[in-house]
């Protein structure tokens, strides 16, 4: 039987008007506090009851004999689970969303307006993942000669994203040879993803040079350089990492130390929102729900992104357990409609 079957709704009132203090001052809330708050218009004694019930079924617990209560992470669970009103984003915060993101020329670059302006509105953490490179297609790719055996690679991706890189071939080619290379290529992986087409040149490079002519051969290698992982593994921006540094409950020097080792080692972090892209909507982990360590004092608002109805990434907020989840959550969820606007040329209407 769930805590909300339970509880009746007196008591659910007054967890209600307990996280709400909490979040908004971070003190352990009194029985006093909380029948100004309530609008039930219960004694003290009363009250102090049903918060020794809230006790016994972990929602709150005192952090001192003689303190008053804070929520656990079951409590902080009811209370988004059942009990939150959500708070409608403010038109000059939805304002500067939008003239931000519409505003960026290229992934990147929406990449880093996106967590900067998490960062800025919420004064907590904004993290962004990198687009899943497995969803990001070929469209057409070319070769331009430089000097010697460097050659400056050209492909665009996704109807809409081009992309530079130079390249050192095995010799020199000449632009006849290069335009019939990227002949070639766009003629066998237009349209293919990019992991796709990693993939089937290594393979045509182990096992099909046999039958591959010298052009052929030749283009292949050349892709096999412009499309190497080398640096691009999947990751994330995140900004206003400091920003968590003003909260009581994140100062501790040992527990600050465990996160930011955690930002900086990332393979934990990206393990955590690569699940947040297994879900529709917003995702909430509060506290240890994350199963991360250094998140045990930590709340991550995430949702995904979208290009071309296709999840490539997810966007959030990492800040403390008493975040101010109306907020939040609102905030996230449009970020990530306006991010995926930004990057999908077809959106005209974001919202």
């Amino acid at each position: 039987m769930s805590n909300t079957q339970v509880l009746n709704e007196r008591s659910l009132q007054l967890l209600k008007a307990l996280v709400e203090r909490y979040i908004n001052d971070g003190q352990p809330v009194g029985s006093r506090a909380l029948s100004k708050d309530s609008d039930l218009n219960l004694s003290p004694a009363t009250i102090r009851n049903v918060m020794a019930d809230l006790e016994d079924l972990g929602l709150v617990h005192s952090p001192h004999t003689s303190a008053g209560r804070v929520p656990t992470v079951s409590g902080y669970r009811l209370f988004v689970d059942s009990l939150l009103t959500v708070k409608p984003l403010e038109s000059k915060d939805l304002t500067r969303l939008h003239q931000g993101l519409s505003l960026s020329e290229d992934t990147n670059d929406a990449i880093g307006v996106a967590s900067r302006l998490l960062s800025e509105l919420s004064q907590m953490a904004g993290v962004v993942t990198l687009p899943k490179r497995e969803l990001v297609c070929l469209r057409h790719i070319e070769f331009l000669s430089l000097s010697h055996t460097r050659v400056l690679v050209i492909f665009v991706t996704n109807e809409q994203e081009v992309h530079n890189k130079i390249i050192h071939t095995s010799k020199v080619f000449s632009p006849a040879e290069l335009q019939q290379a990227a002949n070639y290529l766009n003629s066998i992986y237009s349209g293919r993803s990019l992991n796709a087409v990693r993939k089937a040149v290594l393979k045509e490079l182990q096992e099909d040079q046999e039958r591959m002519n010298q052009g052929m051969l030749d283009a292949v290698k050349m892709a096999q350089l412009a499309f190497d992982q080398d640096n691009k593994k999947d990751d994330y921006v995140l900004t206003g990492e400091t920003n968590l540094m003003g909260f009581s409950e994140l100062s501790d020097m040992d527990r600050l130390k465990n996160l930011f080792e955690a930002f900086s080692q990332k393979q934990g972090v990206i393990h955590l929102l690569d699940q947040c892209m297994k879900a529709d909507g917003v995702q909430i982990f509060i506290g240890e729900e994350s199963g991360y360590r250094a998140f045990d004092r930590c709340s991550l608002v995430t949702s995904s992104y979208s290009v071309s109805d296709e999840v490539v990434g997810v966007l959030g907020v990492i800040g403390p357990t008493r975040m101010a989840y109306e907020k939040i959550i609102p905030f996230v969820d449009v970020t990530a409609k306006l991010l995926g606007a930004a990057l999908n040329p077809k959106s005209t209407t974001p919202l």
